[in-house]
């Protein structure tokens, strides 16, 4: 689709064509089978890394791209429009993880990690959501308990993207109980490493949609984690993870945007090819109206996306606006791929075509990272908040 409202830079074109044609050669060819087999493919993040797309905006000096939030956000719009599943991959990583390291960690934590996860040979997760802790995220019940040297965790993580994957998984425990339910203070953030006692993958969630992105629960027994993998202060580690959700929220809006593309090309082009009652669908006003209803919706939930990343990059605190272009793109998807679906009719209800699979993946785009009723809540309050 055009880019006309959002012109791009000779970078931005660049890291686009990249991403497209990365996804033509490597990802859209396997998706259907990958979604089937709820298959994740490990050589996936090696590749991705060799390109760049796993450190897009940390520095250089970190192996990373340096690029600007709105670049990264085009590459990511590429890989979803190709399987959101390889998307979601990178977007929590980029978002999430490597951001929170840079942002908050020691120069040691980030000689550590960060040009490994750049380059792709370590894969970064997020675990905060926990069984009772989903929305009411603060409420999280996980311990971190100080003996000397060290931090004892127990608890369970659930919803961990790349928990089965990943080697670093940056994990938020409660260090101070007596601070529980005062708007997160008393949480520590801590960089979890697959390697440490006590540390065990459980249940991979069986989804109805990103079938191939693994979800995995989390389980910390008695764990032992070094006090130089604590990051940061450690009663700030929910604020951390609230601050690096505006970033995670921009990447799921370009996610959701690149599943409605997907969507859109698809229907714009079996509208184009399907025959009924002797003549095109795309001549039926009825097709018409809601190609032009769904071109709409992408191109209005992306130029809100870039006006978020671009006061993102002008140093602008953007919490609402990220809520904002989470919430338009993801309703955008859902909207746009239940269409898709019916401009198929039965064909669209079928796994012969791929517009069932974008359906399923753009569900989830309202629910993770904050579902719709969430935004809405932090939009509403940050109206109040001004007034």
């Amino acid at each position: 689709m055009s880019w006309a409202l959002h012109p791009l830079t000779e970078e931005q074109t660049e890291v686009q064509k990249l991403a497209r044609e990365f996804g033509k050669a490597e990802i859209v060819a396997h998706s259907a089978e990958w979604d089937q087999k709820a298959y994740f493919e490990p050589s996936l993040v090696k590749k991705l890394g060799e390109l760049g797309f796993l450190g897009m905006m940390l520095p250089e000096e970190y192996d990373g791209l340096g690029a600007d939030t709105g670049t990264y956000l085009i590459a990511l719009e590429e890989i979803a429009a190709a399987d959101a599943s390889v998307a979601v991959l990178m977007s929590v990583h980029n978002s999430l993880p490597t951001q929170m390291i840079l942002r908050y960690g020691s120069d040691q934590q980030k000689d550590r990690f960060l040009r490994k996860m750049a380059r792709g040979e370590i894969l970064g997760a997020f675990a905060l959501s926990e069984p009772d802790a989903g929305s009411d995220a603060a409420a999280l019940s996980t311990q971190a308990v100080k003996d000397g040297k060290s931090w004892i965790l127990n608890g369970t993580k659930s919803w961990v993207t790349n928990g089965n994957t990943a080697g670093v998984i940056l994990t938020m425990a409660r260090t101070d109980t007596s601070a529980a339910r005062r708007g997160g203070r008393g949480i520590g953030a801590f960089i979890i490493t697959p390697d440490l006692p006590g540390f065990k993958v459980g249940k991979k969630e069986d989804k109805l949609g990103l079938r191939a992105s693994p979800t995995v629960q989390l389980s910390f027994d008695n764990m032992r984690v070094p006090a130089e993998n604590l990051l940061g202060d450690e009663t700030q580690g929910f604020i951390y993870a609230m601050q690096s959700l505006d970033n995670g929220r921009l990447g799921i809006a370009a996610q959701a945007i690149g599943i409605a593309r997907a969507a859109l090309e698809h229907s714009v082009a079996y509208a184009a090819e399907r025959k009924q009652f002797g003549k095109p669908l795309k001549e039926f006003e009825a097709i018409q109206f809601k190609l032009a209803d769904m071109a709409m919706r992408v191109a209005g939930s992306r130029a809100l996306l870039h006006a978020a990343a671009a006061a993102k990059d002008r140093g602008q605190r953007v919490g609402q606006f990220s809520s904002m272009a989470k919430l338009m793109a993801s309703e955008t998807a859902m909207w746009v791929t239940t269409q898709a679906v019916q401009i198929f009719g039965g064909y669209g209800y079928v796994k012969d075509y791929p517009v069932e699979r974008l359906m399923r993946d753009a569900k989830v785009t309202e629910i993770y990272e904050g579902t719709s009723e969430i935004q809405r809540i932090v939009i509403a309050r940050a109206l109040y908040s001004q007034s």
